[in-house]
Formats: C-alpha cells, structure tokens, sequence
C-alpha cells in the first residue's frame, strides 16, 4: 500500500507541477533561442555538452515565463490554444511556472563553476525590471519615450539573450572580456529587434493573427513601440491613448486604431526603425566576423515579415 500510495503522490505531483508547463510546451514555439545560441556558439566554441544545458534552462525560462506573461497580460490564446491559466486554472498555473524557474536554476547548478548562480541571479533579476517597467506604465497609463521603451526592451527580452551568452562565455575559451561585452551588445540589439518585430506583428502579420487574438497588444493596453512613436510624436492626438485606455476586443475598433496608426505614420516608421536595427545587426555581424551564416540567415528571416511593408 505504501509504494502505491508514493506512485500516486508522484502522479498527483507530477499532474500538479508539470501539466501547466508541459501544455504550453506541447503548443510549439519558434525555438529561436536555440538557434541563436547556436549562432553565437560559432564564435564561442562551447561543447555540445554545455550547450545542451544552457539552451534546456532558457527553454524552462522562456516557456515558464509565456505562463506569467499571458497571466499579467489577461491573454486568450498562445500558440493558437487557450492559455494554460484558462485550461488549468491561474493558482496551479502560476505555482508550476514558478516552480519550473526553479528547475531552471537548479539544472544551471549542475554546470561546474561557481559564477553560475551570480550570472543566473543577475539576468532574471535584470529579466524581472523589464518586466516590471513594461507593467507598471500599462496600468497607469504612462507612455514611456521612446529611449525608456527601448532600454526596457534590453532588460525584457535581452535579460534571457544575456543569460545564455554569459553562461556560455563561462565555459569558452574563446571569451575575453572585450569580446563578451561585443556579443552581449549583439544580444541587447537582437532584444529590441526581436520585440519590435514582435509589436508590428501584432498590429500587422496575418500569421500572429491566427496564433493570438486579433491586435491583443491593443486589447492589453500596451505600450508597444509604434503606439509609443505615435503618442510622443503627435501629442494633439488623442485617439491613440483613449482607443489603449478601453482596453477593448472590438475588432472594429481595433482596425479603426491600426488604420489611424497608419495614417499617422508609426507603422511606416517602426518599419524604418526595423530595418535600422537589421542594419545596425549586420554591420556589428560583419565587424565580430562576416563568416556567421547562421545568425546572418535567422535575422534575414526575421526580416521577411516586414520585407514588403
């Protein structure tokens, strides 16, 4: 009775903990963190050993963090499903989010040397500031500049980026001082290109469209960048603010504020600002060395969403 009382113990725990994150999981993802610390393993030379820990504990990070993430934003769908909070409840869906950060940590543990867990504890809490300012100016409608959004940006989504990069410079021998500070500012710019892209694909791209609810960015009232360009740069404007205070699911109204969005300007300069970034991107590419095809084809294929804009 006991070793079937301990078997259901573990089923009940693995239900509990794991059903959540292993939903999310199950729904696919772009994998696009794994392929960027491919690319930039092509300068660091890490062994496929190493790799295949670092790439697992920011695949725990970023999917734990969808689970928050869809939590704080009061999301509908991720991935084309019903968000795991819908499917299994926000109290159990938030606890194995966490509990899985914690996973995450506890399998960086088991990389053999002691600055692990200084790089570990410095990148989330750098992960978790972003996360915060992002939050704090949506639920008091403040309109960030457009230099606080993009320092944002480089703690958000730079914070995981940063975290695989500095735990691979931990384990290279092909990592001096200079050039880790070279490739966590390749990191910092392929955060803000990254969550660019992502702001004008809400707005924009047909695909996002089918995998999130129609323009959710606006539904969430979110301060993304082309609505940042809009409200800083046409300040006798207001439709913009009050469209993001509604925080509607009107997809008429959601039309009507990316129809005016346009007329204004800001997805023809978010546009620009993009292909800024990809520049910026392929000129620091070329000065680390131009023989990176990888990274090179993954920004030119990020690029094609945005092509014939």
């Amino acid at each position: 009775p006991e070793t079937t009382m301990a078997q259901s113990l573990d089923y009940h725990m693995n239900k509990a903990l794991n059903g959540p994150y292993n939903y999310i999981c199950q729904a696919g993802g772009k994998q696009i963190r794994g392929k960027l610390f491919k690319a930039f393993n092509h300068w660091l030379n890490v062994s496929e050993e190493v790799m295949s820990v670092i790439s697992e504990i920011a695949e725990m990070l970023h999917n734990s963090s969808l689970i928050i993430d869809d939590i704080e934003d009061s999301s509908e769908l991720r991935r084309g499903v019903p968000v795991a909070h819908h499917v299994f409840g926000l109290p159990l869906s938030l606890n194995s989010a966490c509990y899985m950060y914690f996973k995450a940590l506890d399998t960086a543990l088991r990389l053999p040397d002691s600055r692990v867990p200084r790089v570990f504890t410095d990148q989330m809490l750098v992960l978790h500031r972003g996360q915060g300012l992002d939050l704090y100016w949506r639920d008091t409608y403040t309109c960030p500049t457009l230099e606080q959004y993009q320092e944002m940006v480089r703690m958000k989504t730079g914070g995981l980026f940063g975290l695989g990069i500095r735990l691979m410079c931990l384990f290279s021998g092909d990592c001096g001082a200079a050039r880790e500070t070279d490739l966590l500012r390749m990191a910092d710019l392929l955060g803000v290109f990254f969550q660019v892209r992502d702001d004008f694909a809400n707005l924009m791209s047909e695909e996002y469209h089918d995998n999130k609810s129609f323009c959710e960015d606006l539904t969430e009232g979110k301060y993304s960048y082309p609505i940042v360009w809009a409200i800083q740069n046409c300040p006798d404007d207001d439709q913009i603010s009050s469209v993001l205070r509604q925080r509607t699911r009107d997809v008429e109204v959601k039309k009507f504020c990316v129809r005016h969005l346009r007329s204004l300007g800001a997805l023809d300069h978010t546009v620009q600002f993009l292909r800024q970034l990809e520049a910026q991107l392929m000129q620091l590419l070329d000065s680390l060395s131009p023989d990176n095809a990888l990274l090179r084809e993954l920004v030119l294929e990020l690029a094609k969403l945005y092509a014939n804009a």
